[in-house]
């Protein structure tokens, strides 16, 4: 029992790490419908899409208040909240500006961090295979961006701080999942984020277009789903190892940008996405095939 229990956690886990990706790749799509085209305040966007996250949850919240309140790492759940908070805004005001698969491709940077903080911070074991899933999934991603080419403008390195803070947010979630369950973890995060947002769009006005209200919406119930499904990945497995699965996301990203906006990536999008995948599953296989 305890044999099949080691190879299948490794597979729920990944394949939470995907779902989350796909939810996630619909709001993106969301946010930059919101912002892109129909010119809404990324502050404004991010606040209420978060506020709404919370709504769902809070009549769950209240009939489980005392479990899932309950935690000793309060000022953890406040450093994982801040660095959060830095890369949602980052990351929405990005989306305002460049093409998703673009700022998804400079994302991919992110799972560097995650590996190198989840080795220096939590004492993982980052393996040789974890290692090279991620040099590849980062140099995939190098050949879909072309930062070299006279197309790359300073303004998509929003996405990369994005992904520098998302990244030690990430390193902190797997540490609190050690003595926290998911939804803690989960509420904590939309409980602290409302006031940062609220700050943040003050000087917006909180106002949204009328056209942008329904997309909001959507994606803030969507994001109540999808970081659920994140923490409870990270509470299954390793963030080395989850960090190559993140990489998927792309894929979902790439099709919703081209058929929602028509954004079309260049030619080695294709080669950088092969990369990609073939490091995600290659990293599946040889964590299936560790010993007990």
């Amino acid at each position: 029992m305890a044999h099949q229990l080691t190879l299948t956690t490794p597979v729920k886990a990944a394949g939470l790490m995907v779902l989350a990706g796909a939810s996630f790749a619909v709001v993106n799509t969301a946010l930059q419908g919101a912002t892109m085209k129909l010119g809404a305040s990324a502050p404004s966007v991010t606040f209420w899409q978060y506020l709404i996250a919370l709504g769902f949850y809070l009549p769950w919240v209240f009939r489980h208040r005392a479990a899932v309140m309950k935690t000793g790492q309060v000022w953890l759940h406040v450093l994982r909240v801040a660095l959060a908070a830095g890369g949602v805004q980052l990351w929405t005001l990005g989306l305002a500006y460049v093409p998703i698969w673009q700022a998804i491709a400079l994302i991919l940077l992110s799972p560097f961090f995650v590996t190198l903080g989840a080795g220096l911070f939590l004492h993982e074991t980052v393996s040789i295979h974890r290692w090279g899933a991620v040099v590849l999934g980062i140099i995939g991603g190098a050949v879909i961006l072309e930062p070299w080419s006279d197309r790359f403008e300073l303004v998509a390195l929003l996405p990369v701080g994005a992904a520098a803070l998302w990244a030690a947010s990430s390193v902190v979630t797997k540490f609190l999942t050690r003595a926290d369950g998911p939804e803690t973890v989960t509420i904590y995060l939309l409980v602290l984020l409302s006031p940062i947002n609220a700050a943040l769009a003050l000087g917006s006005g909180f106002s949204l277009p009328m056209g942008a209200i329904w997309l909001v919406v959507g994606a803030g119930l969507l994001t109540a789903l999808a970081q659920h499904v994140l923490v409870r990945a990270y509470s299954l497995a390793d963030a080395a190892f989850l960090q190559p699965f993140d990489h998927l996301k792309l894929v979902f990203n790439v099709v919703l940008g081209f058929v929602v906006f028509g954004f079309l990536p260049t030619g080695s999008m294709w080669l950088g996405t092969a990369i990609i995948l073939a490091a995600s599953f290659y990293l599946l296989e040889q964590e299936r095939r560790q010993p007990v």
